[in-house]
């Protein structure tokens, strides 16, 4: 008889991909708000709002790559 493994649960998958999702939304957000914020007192709004979504995406990028990395790590131990 087979036994299930970890990585054969679909609530797993659903769950990452759920993560993978909201980690770069949150981070894109951030981005926006950080470059809102530093686009009021120094008056460059039209070069830090962009600067600061794109940084977001790619930090949240950044995250992504590390939370797949651990997911995968967890299924190599079993």
């Amino acid at each position: 008889m087979r036994h299930p493994r970890k990585d054969d649960n679909p609530w797993r998958a659903a769950g990452l991909v759920g993560a993978i999702g909201a980690d770069v939304a949150i981070c894109t957000v951030l981005g926006y708000f950080a470059g809102r914020y530093l686009a009021g007192p120094l008056g460059l709004g039209a070069v830090w709002v962009p600067v600061g979504v794109l940084s977001g995406f790619f930090l949240g990028l950044v995250t992504v790559v590390l939370l797949i990395r651990r997911f995968m790590e967890d299924n190599r131990d079993e």
